[in-house]
């Protein structure tokens, strides 16, 4: 009897797979694999999906929340998505974008718009991305990241460090991250 089986993906740890999990099994899958890692580590690496595409068998089902959880360009996707297809295997995204099952042999050319027009999405907010840190280069805007510490707290770590404290207890003294504190005490050497 024909099976759907549910896989979860997310690229950082500062995300959680359970709320795609809770989808999957409210969308009637049987198991559902889930990992965090990023879409660019090579598939021979991402264990979870390797275990989820061998449990599934001709009829069965592959359940994804979209598209881009089984892979980062269109040409992934399209090949694994051409590959489950040619063992018989049915995918469906629960964004409602695809059921192979539904659409027959109009399947592979809706895949390839859909996945076609993801990528675009993503070489846009890239150029976007772009456009924009050259612009605060430009006019010398912030480019984000951490801001440096602030000329009170550089002169407070300094005296602490010529009086001989470590830097954790400089850390613990000041505020300021013991690597903050290292970092800045080695630049100061220099």
């Amino acid at each position: 009897m024909p099976k759907s089986v549910g896989y979860a993906r997310v690229s950082t740890s500062h995300q959680a797979t359970d709320t795609q999990v809770s989808a999957l099994k409210d969308a009637g899958c049987s198991n559902v694999f889930n990992e965090v890692i990023s879409s660019r580590t090579p598939v021979e690496h991402r264990h979870q999906l390797q275990a989820c595409l061998a449990v599934l068998e001709p009829e069965d089902e592959l359940i994804v929340t979209k598209l881009d959880r089984l892979g980062r360009t269109q040409v992934e996707v399209i090949n694994r998505l051409h590959d489950l297809q040619v063992q018989g295997i049915h995918i469906r995204t629960l964004d409602g974008l695809i059921s192979t099952k539904a659409l027959g042999k109009m399947a592979p050319l809706v895949i390839g718009l859909l996945t076609g027009l993801a990528e675009v999405e993503r070489e846009l907010t890239r150029e976007r991305t772009r456009e924009s840190v050259e612009h605060r280069k430009r006019i010398g805007g912030n480019l984000g990241g951490r801001p440096s510490l602030p000329k009170v707290k550089k002169d407070h770590i300094l005296r602490l460090r010529q009086e001989g404290n470590s830097i954790r207890s400089i850390a613990e003294l000041t505020g300021v991250s013991a690597s903050a504190v290292h970092k800045f005490c080695k630049e100061a050497e220099m």
